[in-house]
């Protein structure tokens, strides 16, 4: 059944948004050529809209070549050739910007608002004295270049760190195996770069993070999500999914994933390196929260070493989000490629950032800190978790560490509205639509336990209404 998440509130007017959610699920290939649209009464049953509007809608895409009626049948999905790049890539810009609204508002410093969606770490639970620290004794180092531009593949003092850290978790990587980027997003953007082209289709987890979807659409390719579960990506959905599609990517947390916060199962792992080798796609690994997730997590690319598994991680969460230093570890041949993608999009790393990174972490605080952050994190999330139960919101899954809970709203099947009410009252929730591969409805909600302590945000919660979502 096709089911829009349409908002009257939203200043998009209705029949806009229904070009756009059927533009999205036809792109998204949810709706696949020859598809039968519902019947007009039938879809404005279903979405509480006038009749009036879904014929406009769908006029419209007929109009755009989206759809072709059938006299006496109907509206079905037109078989139409893959538009050019430069065609579709002022709607896929404005359809990434629009899925970023989350960020915008996270951005937005505002007196008194409640982060409860926030993705980071209140900043207070950071080291800023440490930070400053290390920015003071780079001023007085010999080797520090700031009027230079940096080496390529990064600074060779922090890779050889970084090959310490990830054989601490069983990952062996070389110095020359690890490409340091602007954070994890340009990690991601370089392996975009390198391997998709428009039309092309990726695998992500289904909820996922809302950002990449974002980026993904940035380079007109499809997104089919695979199912989460509280062992990681469903590996039956998995497999049922590749016998259609022919993904280059999958993109997946394994530890700490956002937004559920469960971790990937030793089974799970192995079931999803044996499907990557059978029809050969690749692995990529964002563990951008492994530094305060248990010990014994279990990591696609331990196991893989590297083969078919692309290794994304940074510093943003733990450090800072300023100094935006993440890395990539993966093949060496791959490595040397990602290399030459970063010198032609950026030339080189950011250097100074680099030396602070590879200061704080050889100083002997960092680990220090990642405890400590450890303990407020499992304390915060404790208080969460006793909130929620009061306001009658279930964590599902329970989180297994970091700084999310995925909580399901009972009653509700869209939670997007909850979040506009919240706005209003200066609280940033996160809705779980965001957290969909095509913006799918959701019932769900991610707090951020480091945000939601104030009273206000029980109270809130507590006392919105939640009428159920027509279906």
């Amino acid at each position: 059944m096709l089911q829009l998440p349409l908002s009257s509130d939203s200043p998009t007017p209705l029949v806009d948004q229904i070009v756009n959610g059927i533009r999205t699920h036809i792109d998204d290939r949810l709706l696949r050529p020859g598809t039968r649209l519902p019947a007009i009464r039938q879809f404005a049953a279903q979405h509480s809209v006038s009749r009036f509007t879904v014929v406009e809608a769908y006029d419209r895409l007929v109009a755009l070549g989206h759809l072709q009626s059938r006299r006496g049948s109907g509206f079905y999905v037109a078989n139409r050739p893959l538009p050019a790049a430069a065609e579709r890539s002022g709607d896929a810009i404005e359809r990434a910007i629009d899925a970023a609204w989350l960020m915008r508002e996270i951005a937005v410093d505002i007196p008194g608002r409640i982060q409860a969606g926030a993705g980071s770490l209140p900043a207070a639970w950071l080291d800023e004295a440490g930070v400053l620290r290390a920015l003071r004794g780079l001023g007085r180092r010999t080797d520090v270049r700031p009027v230079s531009y940096g080496s390529a593949q990064g600074y060779a003092p922090l890779r050889a760190q970084l090959q310490v850290r990830l054989a601490e978790i069983g990952i062996a990587a070389r110095p020359e195996q690890i490409v340091l980027t602007y954070g994890v997003h340009q990690a991601l953007d370089i392996v975009c770069r390198y391997f998709l082209r428009p039309g092309d289709c990726v695998l992500v987890d289904d909820p996922g993070y809302w950002n990449l979807f974002g980026n993904l659409r940035l380079y007109g390719v499809a997104l089919v999500g695979v199912p989460r579960t509280p062992e990681g990506p469903d590996p039956r959905a998995l497999e049922a999914l590749l016998a259609e599609h022919r993904p280059k990517l999958f993109f997946t947390h394994s530890v700490l994933h956002n937004p559920t916060s469960c971790n990937l199962s030793a089974a799970n792992a192995f079931r999803i390196l044996q499907l990557a080798e059978k029809h050969d796609f690749m692995v990529v690994e964002d563990d951008i929260y492994g530094d305060i997730a248990p010990d014994a997590a279990t990591r696609l690319a331990s196991l893989d070493q590297l083969s078919r598994v692309i290794y994304t991680a940074s510093f943003s969460k733990t450090i800072s989000g300023n100094l935006r230093v993440g890395f990539m570890a993966c093949h060496p041949d791959l490595a040397h490629l990602f290399t030459d993608v970063k010198i032609v999009s950026m030339m080189s790393s950011a250097e100074m950032a680099e030396q602070m990174v590879h200061q704080l972490l050889t100083d002997g605080h960092y680990r220090k800190l990642l405890e400590r952050l450890k303990g407020r994190l499992a304390d915060a999330t404790a208080s969460t978790l006793r909130m929620l139960a009061r306001v009658g919101l279930s964590p599902d899954p329970e989180p297994n560490g970091g700084p999310f809970v995925w909580a399901r709203v009972p009653g509700l099947a869209d939670t997007a509205e909850l979040a506009r009410l919240a706005a209003r009252n200066n609280i940033l929730l996160a809705p779980g639509n965001v957290f969909r591969p095509q913006n799918q409805a959701s019932g769900f909600l991610r707090f951020n336990v480091g945000f939601s302590a104030d009273p206000r945000l029980e109270r809130f919660l507590a006392e919105a209404p939640r009428p159920a979502t027509p279906s």
